[in-house]
Parts: structure tokens; sequence; C-alpha cells
């Protein structure tokens, strides 16, 4: 805060008004460490580029100039929203109020003297923060058409904070216009929503205000999908998910995507004979894991991660049989520890046993890196010097020799060309 406190001090000693404003004193108000700070202030912004030099507008059109990390705004009302994002024109003020009526949420709405503790409330926020209640200022739905993204920051601040949904807010909010929000900024709210400590909450609000249908459909065909009782007895594959999500806490993007969606797979792959199957779900979840990332332009770091931890979340039923070789090449996946993880959240959600998570783990731990990634022992060329001639055999054979090491049976490189000689048919050499 002391940075945001200095900028207010100065722009008071040039006789201009300032405060800090919105989530900042939301956080703050509820004993929480706020992500970043912002100031509200009734100086123009060529004002506050004359008094910090180093200022640098980043909405020029709004009024907003970047004081080092702190965005620092005019006081202002806004015009018509066009778009459903931006208003077409601003009015400057010269005090806070109508400031705090353009703002979207009650709790966002609220201004602090850093000095003093004084909490400017023209909203109600403070009431609200004290209902843990997530309300938007004025007409619910004219706020969500002046931004439609709004409804879906709806969610995630009731799902970060625990607050419910206020019932004329929660109404007001229509699935359909959320078509018309750039794919961009979905993705960019959904994964707050997933990463911020309340994705089980986000889920269950997206889907009860209809925004998880229209956004994600594959998720919401989870529930009422039944599974065999002995192996989940918390319920469907949604609630199963849900159970994941609640236990997983703040996550980054991989582990978020990762945990819900790891039985994508699971509607479209049941059957049920002798008894319920999902035969081949963790394949098929990560093609859909995918397609779905690509839908939400995703960036393909990300959609390999996801992938990978989807296809493979199912493999640790055949940890105990992997041959050290398979085994190693298993757990020295640069996603490994996302998907141990992953892994150990699958089974507090269903069974909660963990015997096979403290298994891997412990093999995990105890594999020094050079164990699981041994250095080569030869090259190409010794291959060459033995008579194979330059083409896909060298790597097959190359595989084949480091395959023979992580099973631990050669460590030397006379081990390796020996193994070699016998493969290729010629003598060894040194």
């Amino acid at each position: 805060m002391q940075e945001g406190a200095e900028i207010i001090r100065v722009l008071r000693a040039a006789g201009h008004e300032a405060w800090l404003v919105g989530g900042c004193v939301r956080d703050l108000l509820l004993g929480l460490t706020p992500e970043d700070y912002d100031v509200a202030t009734s100086a123009r912004p060529e004002e506050i580029a004359g008094l910090f030099p180093a200022a640098r507008p980043v909405g020029a059109h709004f009024g907003v100039m970047l004081v080092g990390e702190v965005e620092v705004a005019t006081f202002r009302s806004d015009g018509v929203y066009a778009d459903g994002r931006r208003p077409e024109t601003v009015n400057y003020e010269t005090n806070p109020s109508a400031d705090a009526r353009r703002r979207d949420f009650t709790i966002n709405g609220l201004f602090l003297d850093p000095f003093s503790g004084e909490v400017l409330d023209f909203v109600g926020g403070r009431e609200d923060l004290a209902r843990r209640t997530v309300r938007a200022i004025g007409d619910a739905a004219v706020r969500f058409a002046e931004d439609h993204l709004r409804m879906l920051r709806a969610v995630r601040f009731a799902a970060r904070l625990d607050f419910a949904i206020d019932g004329a807010t929660l109404a007001a909010i229509d699935p359909g216009a959320i078509r018309r929000i750039a794919v961009e900024r979905v993705f960019a709210e959904l994964n707050r929503i997933l990463g911020e400590g309340g994705a089980a909450r986000g889920m269950e609000l997206l889907d009860r205000c209809g925004l998880l249908a229209e956004l994600l459909p594959e998720v919401k065909a989870m529930q009422g999908v039944e599974q065999p009782a002995d192996w989940h007895p918390e319920g469907d594959v949604w609630v199963h998910t849900l159970a994941l999500l609640r236990h997983m806490g703040a996550a980054g993007p991989g582990l978020a995507w990762g945990g819900l969606l790891h039985d994508v797979g699971k509607p479209v792959t049941q059957t049920v004979t002798d008894r319920i199957r999902f035969n081949g779900h963790d394949r098929v979840g990560a093609e859909m894991a995918g397609r779905i990332l690509r839908r939400l332009r995703a960036a393909g770091e990300l959609i390999e991660r996801v992938e990978y931890l989807v296809s493979c979340h199912m493999r640790f039923l055949e940890l105990p049989k992997m041959k050290p070789a398979t085994l190693k090449r298993f757990l020295r996946h640069e996603g490994f520890a996302e998907l141990l993880e992953l892994h150990r959240l699958d089974c507090l959600a269903s069974s909660g046993r963990l015997g096979t998570y403290e298994y891997a783990r412990a093999q995990w731990e105890g594999l020094r890196p050079e164990e699981l990634r041994p250095a080569p022992l030869v090259t190409g060329r010794d291959v060459m010097a033995l008579g194979v001639a330059p083409g896909p055999r060298i790597g097959e054979l190359l595989r084949a020799l480091e395959e023979e090491q992580l099973e631990g049976n050669l460590s030397t490189r006379e081990e390796a060309l020996a193994w070699l000689s016998r493969q290729a048919g010629g003598p060894a050499s040194t």
C-alpha cells in the first residue's frame, strides 16, 4: 500500500482529491492482501503526468495513468456502452460520488483514505461486505449491458470470496450475451475462476446462472453421469469433479484445467454391461480437453500440459507393474509434479485411499536425476563405427540402449559398446 499512499500524498499536496479505490479497498476491509492498488483522483491525466513525469497512459481515453505499478484514474462518469465493453465517451468529475456509481459491484465501489482509514461509501458496499454479497451497483441489467464480462466477474468475485450473488444481480445474467465477448477475455476470467481457490463454487455458480452450458457444455454434460459406487461413492462425474476442485484450492492453470477436465471423456465413453465402465475416457478426454482449450484460444503450452494430465491420469493404476525403464520414463516428464498432485486430488475426491499416490511419490522422490535421465554412454558416431549405416536404425539402437540403462542392465561405456556390438553384429571398440 505504500506506493499508493505516497501517490495520494503527492496528489493531495498539489490540491487534488485522491483515494484508494476498488478491489484493493475491498480486500483491505476483508483483511486480505490486495494483488494491486488503484487510486482515483480529481486530477486530470495531464496534471497526473505533470506530478509524476515517469507516468504513462494505459487508458488515455478513460483518464487512466500508470504511476509505477499503480493505476491512477481521474474521477469520471461514463457515456453509452455501444459495444458491450467500453463507453463511447467519458466525463471527468470533480468528486468520487459519480465515479462510484459507474463501477460494477458495490463491494468494488468503495474509497479509502490510507492515512486516516476513512471510507467513502456511496453505493452500500460496506453493508454488502458484511452480508458477504456480490451486488451490482444500480440496475444489474444495465451494468451487465455496459460490459458483458461483468457477468463472469460476478461469479469470480463470489467464488473467490465465498460470497453469495444478490438475487437481482444473478437474475440479470444473460448467458447468450457472453457470445459477444472476445474469447480471450472470457478465457482470462475462467482462468481466474478456476485458479483463485474457489473453483468448485465458481462452477456451481456458472451452472446456476446458465453460463456453464453456454461456455463449457462438455462439463455440463458430466451431470447425472453415474459411476461405479465402489470406486466413486461420492456420486456422479459432476459431483466427483466438484469434490476434486474443492480439495484443489488455488492452483496454476495447468492443474486447474486438468482437474476440471480430467474426466470430461466419461459422458461419451460410458457403457453399462456387467458394471459401469468408461473405457478409454482418458484418451478421449485428452482429445476433448484439447478441443475445448483451442476453442477458448488457450496458449499451446497450456493445451499440451492439460492434454498430458488428462491422458495420463489413469496410468497410476499401472505403477506397481511397470518395468523400471517404463516407470522412470513416466516419472521424469517435466509435468509429473502436477500429474502427481492431480492424482492425489482425484483420490481424495473419490475413495480417499492414497496408497498409490504415496508409492508414486516415494519412487519419484527416491530416484536421483541421473537415474531418471542417465547421461548417454555412446553417440551416433559410435553406432556407425560398428558398421550401421546412417538412418533410422541408429536412433532405434540409441533408444534401446537407453532402455537398458534405465533398466539398470548397463552403466559404463564399455558395457554399452559391447551391447551395441551384439545388436549390430560387429566388434566392439573404445
